[in-house]
């Protein structure tokens, strides 16, 4: 979308034969609005979301234990924040890339580069030929995988990039289809009703996001033993698909649900008005590795990096990487060389790690917040009892860092905390002689 505004030519390569966006919700602070804005397109992401002002936080049966507010997010960062459900922000970002652009069904096997071009090479035997390849395709990246390969040849793959990727829960995501707001009183509420609840006596935690089309998302996650961590290795396709996922439905049926109303509801309730195919099972990794780029080759996303989605912040992270990304891509010269585009990544890497290591600690503190044991219960007592000194500078830390792409045209800030430093917004490429 971004590249979409510049001159520089690009394609995109989809493995999937279609696009089908499935998923619950995704919480977007207001570190994307001016990038929105640029890309002319913040005015419709606001009208198809839903104002986040709060995460009310409840116990298991129900009552509230206390609320993350977020009401002051104008004044202080310029925008509010809003939750849009996953197919729809997929749609709106799909709609703004020319057609012709995007190839579907193009999986890659493998990838080559050298000093003058990369190589990408398909399973329908095709191979096409490029001067930088982007590698923006998710926590078990093939052009990862491609690329470290190639590093771990030369002996200079970090120990902890070999690693599988270590994750501790198990997730259950849906959306209703639209519902009344007499089956779901809340949906009649303007601001996004998010409330996440912690089982006492179960290895679960849940939350539900009323949305501006009328439905619910919702999301499950089962908390893996302490001891139990798994790895990418411990992978089972009896753990995925239709059947994973409908025997996960009838484990967590019973999971109270607050509505708005008078009548008791229950996950089970939001199951049976959700679309079997908008409900998936999913594994929920996390991981910063330590190598972004090789060659001619980079890594965007959760390629680079997975968080889980406790903090929200890993759609957020991916859009900021693109952003900062093509602020780099964009002040190579014609023809860059080989140096210059390592110039580029070394930059760009060394822009983005401090924010999401910085992203990752919060991440991490979110999903600990959820967790059973004594920490869960310690970091619960002090979000509940949190003075406003210490939830204004969380809000900063998280909320300040707010890139816009250097070569369109600025938009306004009126934030009264003002964004951080951005050095890619005067990007520019020398090498020392």
């Amino acid at each position: 979308m971004i590249l979409q505004k510049s001159d520089i030519p690009y394609e995109i390569f989809e493995s999937a034969p279609a696009i089908r966006p499935v998923g619950a919700a995704m919480v977007f602070g207001p570190t994307l609005a001016p990038m929105f804005k640029q890309c002319g397109i913040y005015d419709e992401f606001v009208a198809l979301g839903k104002k986040n002002e709060s995460i009310n936080v409840l116990n298991s049966k129900g009552g509230k234990e206390y609320s993350v507010d977020f009401s002051d997010g104008k004044e202080m960062f310029g925008e509010d924040g809003y939750i849009l459900t996953r197919p729809i922000i997929y749609d709106l970002i799909y709609r703004q890339i020319p057609k012709d652009r995007i190839h579907l069904g193009k999986k890659i096997l493998s990838t080559d580069q050298d000093s003058h071009c990369v190589t990408i090479r398909c399973s329908d035997g095709l191979e096409y030929k490029g001067d930088i390849l982007v590698g923006g395709d998710g926590a078990y990246s093939v052009v990862r995988k491609n690329m470290y390969s190639d590093i771990e040849k030369e002996g200079n793959l970090p120990a902890s990039d070999s690693l599988p990727l270590p994750f501790r829960t198990f997730c259950l995501l849906g959306q209703t289809r639209k519902l009344d707001v007499t089956e779901f009183p809340d949906l009649a509420k303007e601001p996004c009703q998010f409330f996440s609840t912690l089982g006492d006596d179960n290895p679960y935690a849940w939350s539900t996001f009323t949305t501006a089309q009328g439905t619910i998302a919702w999301g499950v996650i089962e908390y893996l033993p302490v001891d139990a961590t798994r790895e990418d290795k411990d992978y089972r396709s009896t753990d995925w698909g239709p059947a994973a996922a409908l025997a996960f439905c009838e484990k967590v049926r019973d999971l109270p649900v607050k509505s708005g109303g008078d009548k008791i509801l229950a996950i089970g309730d939001l199951i049976d008005v959700t679309p079997k195919e908008q409900i998936n099972k999913v594994r929920l990794e996390e991981k910063i590795f330590e190598t972004w780029h090789h060659g001619r080759t980079v890594l965007i996303g959760d390629a680079c990096h997975k968080f889980t989605p406790a903090g929200g912040v890993g759609a957020t992270n991916a859009m900021h990487d693109a952003v900062v990304l093509a602020n780099w891509i964009h002040a190579l010269p014609n023809n860059a060389s080989a140096e210059e585009i390592n110039q580029a990544f070394l930059a760009y890497r060394s822009e983005r790690m401090p924010w999401v290591q910085e992203a990752f600690k919060h991440s991490r503190a979110f999903q600990v917040t959820n967790s059973k044991g004594y920490l869960g219960k310690m970091i619960r007592f002090g979000a509940k009892h949190m003075p406003a000194w210490m939830q204004r500078r969380t809000a900063i830390s998280m909320n300040i860092n707010r890139p816009q792409v250097g070569f369109l045209d600025r938009a306004d800030d009126t934030g009264s905390v003002r964004p951080a430093p951005q050095i890619s917004l005067d990007a520019r490429i020398s090498l020392s002689s």
